[in-house]
């Protein structure tokens, strides 16, 4: 099967653009100076002013110096997008500090730098923009000046309900920063997967296009052939049995003759309608199942004949990779037997794969076919240090579903063990013509 390298198309390293970074800083700044100005003016609340303002403006000019003496466009390097994002925090808790501690409101503001490195950075970084937010909360509840209200009606919060807010951002910002990882984990999984599908198909696809470079090959081999065959045929009539020549251009015209008939061959198989191009399901079970015989494992196949005429379908670069597939999992995990069952009626084509190992795994069974989802362990991986991406199944079922084809995977009823594929088509979904694709407009 096609071989794919994660390098073919994943980047092993997260970046950010500085951009990114300087717009949500510039964002930040808005908003904190906004903040100031509404409680200062508009509420008339006793604000360290001074303080605050020095703070914005340090992070105004951080900003400035960034964005003049470095590209916006460039990506970071994770450590130095989480050092920015570290110092978000630090500005946010110095603002906070002057402002009343985790009694002010926007003491859940703790969220946000964590919340993107959850999206864009490492694990470990992450984790570590979490635990700073969390001491600087922390150290918030013992060390703050007053909360900004008014001097006549003072505004006292009971001790548990500053813990219950300690607590509250602590948990936020564990369960939002897991939540978010999550889902930009599985969204990046799934990109890279697909990616990997679609190279796949590419390089099956390039060779079905063989095909056609071999016809052109032998029509453009033909006529020298021909001109070389004809004229040896001519020398070896004129030249006498017992020339020192004859045995040598006998042997050139019979060695033009066999490249002839080779062309003529592949000129057949590249023929429209043959059966390189459309073959019956057998042919195509036997097409698939030839490379993985001789491994030591036993490859029955039974195809049950029925009323109707056998299924002649395309010759399908995604059926041949993706049950291809399967078959070869089946045989990697099998003790000694491997069964592929094949039968069809008027409506329905299957094919059905089965092993004799220890069948698919009761915790992973509801999700095989997902990306990423490998147990696979070879001897030769566990000897190189290298795991398999665990993209198998997941392209083979892609691939088949593509061509309409249901599949699913379940066990071997108690007491037989072992894997069960089944990959089920319409019939005439199966038999029908690949249609080219369009040219791009």
């Amino acid at each position: 099967m096609t071989e794919i390298a994660a390098s073919d198309f994943r980047h092993p390293r997260r970046y950010v653009r500085l951009d990114t970074i300087l717009r949500l800083r510039w964002l930040a700044v808005l908003g904190q100076l906004v903040a100031i100005f509404i409680v200062v003016q508009g509420l008339e609340f006793d604000v360290e002013v001074i303080p605050c303002v020095i703070i914005v403006g340090l992070s105004a000019l951080l900003n400035l110096v960034l964005q003049t003496a470095f590209n916006p466009m460039q990506r970071l390097e994770p450590v130095y997008a989480a050092a920015l994002l570290a110092l978000n925090i630090v500005e946010l808790a110095g603002l906070l500090f002057f402002t009343g501690g985790l009694q002010n409101p926007f003491s859940f503001m703790f969220l946000a730098p964590v919340l993107i490195s959850a999206t864009a950075l490492p694990v470990r970084l992450t984790i570590a923009l979490g635990l700073l937010a969390v001491a600087c909360a922390s150290v918030l509840v013992f060390f703050h000046l007053p909360l900004p209200w008014d001097s006549d009606d003072p505004l006292v919060l009971p001790p548990i309900y500053l813990f219950g807010v300690w607590l509250s951002i602590v948990l936020a910002i564990g369960v939002t920063s897991l939540y978010a990882f999550q889902v930009t984990e599985e969204a990046r999984k799934l990109s890279d997967a697909l990616a990997a599908t679609e190279l796949v198909l590419t390089r099956e696809q390039h060779l079905t296009q063989l095909d056609g470079l071999a016809a052109a090959a032998a029509h453009e081999l033909g006529t020298p052939l021909s001109t070389i065959f004809l004229i040896s045929r001519e020398l070896e009539k004129s030249l006498q049995d017992n020339s020192q020549f004859a045995g040598d251009i006998r042997t050139l015209r019979e060695q033009a003759q066999r490249c002839r008939d080779i062309l003529a061959k592949i000129t057949q198989l590249s023929a429209t309608g043959a059966p390189f191009d459309r073959m019956p399901l057998s042919t195509l079970i036997e097409e698939i199942v030839a490379p993985h015989r001789d491994f030591g494992v036993a490859i029955k196949v039974r195809i049950a004949v029925a009323g109707t005429s056998e299924p002649v379908g395309t010759r399908n670069p995604a059926i041949l990779y993706g049950v291809g597939n399967i078959l070869e999992n089946a045989v990697d995990f099998a003790r000694t037997t491997v069964e592929v069952n094949a039968w069809w009626n008027s409506d329905t084509v299957e094919i059905v794969i089965s092993d004799d190992g220890a069948g698919f795994a009761p915790d992973i069974i509801k999700r095989i076919g997902e990306p990423y989802l490998s147990r696979r362990r070879s001897p030769e991986d566990a000897q190189s240090g290298h795991r398999g991406l665990g993209l198998g199944v997941f392209i083979a079922r892609t691939l088949l579903e593509r061509t309409g084809a249901n599949v699913s995977f379940t066990n071997r009823i108690f007491p037989d063990h072992g894997a069960v594929v089944q990959i089920a088509w319409p019939r005439q979904r199966f038999e029908a013509e690949e249609t080219p694709a369009e040219p791009a407009s």
